[in-house]
């Protein structure tokens, strides 16, 4: 099991810079999210996007202000659990708090911080036929955590867009054979990625399958066959696969915590705006995913919020104690 003083659910910039408010008051945070990198939706959704309303930085690239964050909660070493979502949340007692995930990972916390954007990101499932059969372990799966799990496998991958085509340029060295199906002839992604997997079915590294829809998947205890359908002859065919990764993009939404007994409005979490609690003490929500009166879901309001959080969970944690901030400098570097 693993223990800290807070639990932070969702490893997204504001997640990210509750570390740092956190560590300044000698708190620990462990990390927990279903994507398999920190940074959220600016590092899975759009990286090289600028954003222009971070104080200090008159343009800085989504992807670059997710390494700025983790520089600078480095020296506090949260601790991170990723690819896996949270499912059960338990509170026993006051500042006891059991955090169980969907791969069966315990995290027992004083408080919980749910920091989660707009909710979890749950992958876009197509509509095949015994899909959910071969999920959790057994041949589908939605994300690709560890590349080498698929060394010398047979994969199919089906997607138009960056991750598909990144994906598949990465896997052709990879995977003993790589099949990537597209519904149509054209591709979302940038056209320097689409030339290259473009080259690698031309040399029959991969096979590209277009024009071409999911049609059903099949196998004994494990996958073993997808089957595809063409859009205009509607012919079937089948191929070998040890894996399927169907990549059609992530959609935002509530799931478990819509279960917690936490007051929702909208698909939002309500919260207290003197420190951003919930109405179950011990449990605070941060950035997009809360709402109050003239909320605004800026990056810089999440930071906000995550500041006055950590000090309210300072006191939630150590009543009646008081705190100090300190820090000194080596070399011309803040060690807290």
């Amino acid at each position: 099991m693993i223990s800290t003083d807070i639990a932070v659910i969702g490893a997204g910039p504001v997640g990210l810079f509750a570390i740092f408010e956190a560590g300044l008051l000698k708190m620990r945070c462990h990390l927990i999210d279903y994507l398999p990198q920190v940074g959220g939706q600016l590092s899975e959704i759009y990286p090289k996007k600028p954003i222009y309303d971070i104080p200090g930085y008159p343009s800085v690239l989504a992807q670059e202000l997710v390494d700025n964050l983790m520089e600078q909660a480095k020296p506090f070493h949260p601790t991170f659990t990723l690819g896996e979502r949270i499912e059960g949340l338990e509170k026993r007692a006051e500042g006891d708090f059991l955090l169980t995930t969907n791969m069966g990972t315990e995290v027992h916390a004083k408080c919980v911080v749910i920091a989660g954007g707009l909710g979890c990101f749950e992958p876009r499932k197509p509509a095949v036929e015994n899909l959910d059969k071969f999920e959790n372990g057994k041949g589908v799966n939605y994300m690709i955590l560890d590349p080498e799990k698929y060394r010398d496998q047979k994969m199919v991958i089906a997607g138009g867009g960056d991750s598909a085509l990144d994906w598949t340029i990465y896997l052709a060295e990879v995977c003993s054979e790589l099949t990537l199906i597209h519904r149509s002839e054209s591709f979302r992604g940038a056209p320097d990625s689409v030339a290259k997997v473009m080259s690698l079915a031309e040399s029959g590294k991969i096979n590209l399958v277009l024009n071409s829809n999911l049609h059903s998947v099949n196998g004994g205890d494990k996958l073993e066959q997808v089957e595809v359908v063409q859009n205009r002859t509607m012919e079937k065919t089948s191929i070998a696969a040890d894996h399927l990764i169907p990549l059609f993009g992530l959609s935002p939404k509530l799931g478990p915590i819509e279960a917690w007994n936490l007051n929702i409005s909208k698909s939002a979490i309500e919260v207290n705006t003197d420190d951003y609690s919930t109405n179950i003490p011990g449990i605070y929500a941060i950035g997009d995913i809360n709402t109050y009166v003239n909320k605004l879901k800026l990056i810089l309001c999440g930071f906000h919020e995550a500041s006055l959080m950590s000090h309210s969970a300072y006191k939630y944690i150590n009543p009646g104690v008081k705190y100090t901030m300190k820090y000194t400098t080596v070399n011309g570097v803040a060690e807290f």
